[in-house]
């Protein structure tokens, strides 16, 4: 059974900094890629970030320069540190596994930063 637990989220303020975790469980994440996605109420989920399984990422013009995303292969671990937050990033955060075949979320983790 594959399970993605997110954690890390919570309540900071504007100029702030979280480290959001995204623990794999039935699959090597290595192999997969991996991104953070968020959904603001009312509003679509989106992309944040990706690590691709030859450790390249991408990210999102909004958070570029301030959000980077990491893997810990060890671990099974994927990370996003988020630094100089805004009030708009307040989202609900998404951990996903990808391959092409198939593809795995997490429960989310709310992330609200205040002004």
């Amino acid at each position: 059974q594959v399970q993605l637990v997110e954690s890390g989220g919570g309540l900071v303020q504007a100029g702030g900094s979280l480290r959001l975790s995204c623990a794999a469980s039935g699959i090597t994440l290595k192999i997969y890629t991996m991104g953070w996605y968020r959904q603001a109420p009312g509003k679509q989920r989106e992309l944040v970030a990706r690590i691709f399984s030859g450790g390249s990422t991408n990210y999102a013009d909004s958070v570029k320069g301030r959000f980077t995303i990491s893997r810990d292969n060890a671990k099974n671990t994927v990370y996003l540190q988020m630094n100089s937050l805004k009030p708009e990033d307040t989202a609900v955060y998404y951990c996903n596994a990808d391959n092409g075949a198939y593809r795995y979320w997490g429960q989310g983790t709310q992330v609200t930063v205040s002004s």
